[in-house]
């Protein structure tokens, strides 16, 4: 399956991650342990879905390692994607 992964390396937990999509597609915020079975195709947690309009915002739950993943599930068609991490601090002021 071809997906855009966008690495949001090691974060602290409270802080929002907002990712632009250009199409409809499905979305998930994964951590690295998922991030691994999402991509050798195996059952995996995640937080997100399929959404049609963007920003998408994602709170990260806890400290980790974190990935965001942009498919279109199988389906045929393009999407392009574009991340920001913002603080915890610039989301609550």
């Amino acid at each position: 399956m071809q997906f855009i992964k966008h690495d949001l390396g090691q974060l602290s937990g409270g802080e929002t991650a907002e990712v632009t999509i250009t199409n409809a597609a499905n979305v998930r915020l994964l951590n690295s342990d998922n991030f691994l079975k999402y991509r050798s195709g195996r059952p995996h947690r995640y937080n997100g879905g399929h959404y049609k309009e963007s920003p998408v915002r994602f709170k990260i739950p806890r400290a980790g390692h974190w990935y965001v993943v942009v498919d279109l599930g199988g389906y045929a068609g393009e999407v392009g994607s574009s991340i920001r991490v913002l603080s915890a601090e610039a989301v609550s002021g």
